[in-house]
């Protein structure tokens, strides 16, 4: 018997008002520059704290966006809920893309 633990180089939330998901799993409606959001992911996962990372959406099926923002989470706690490993956080929006503009942001050029 082992831990599980992911290491996420990114922070991937579902749709914004996705259906039976919590407010803080979801991409907010409007995303803003310099302001803070909560997020809530199952699984006990490690976030990197001293850099910014991608926020993207993901429909669960490790399917994911472009990124749609620069982000730093500011916290990251690991707790447990009907018996479910949990994390949750606050993270802050430092640069919002244009999702026309076709200029990499964090993708890995290949070719």
């Amino acid at each position: 018997m082992g831990i599980q633990i992911e290491f996420n180089l990114d922070l991937a939330l579902r749709r914004y008002n996705s259906l039976n998901r919590d407010i803080e799993e979801c991409i907010p409606e409007h995303i803003e520059r310099g302001r803070a959001y909560k997020f809530l992911k199952r699984g006990q996962r490690n976030y990197w704290l001293e850099g910014e990372i991608p926020l993207l959406e993901t429909n669960g099926l490790q399917q994911l966006s472009r990124p749609l923002a620069n982000i730093r989470i500011l916290t990251a706690t690991h707790f447990i809920k009907d018996n479910e490993v949990f994390t949750r956080g606050l993270y802050k929006v430092i640069e919002v893309f244009d999702p026309s503009n076709k200029e990499v942001y964090f993708e890995e050029i290949i070719g």
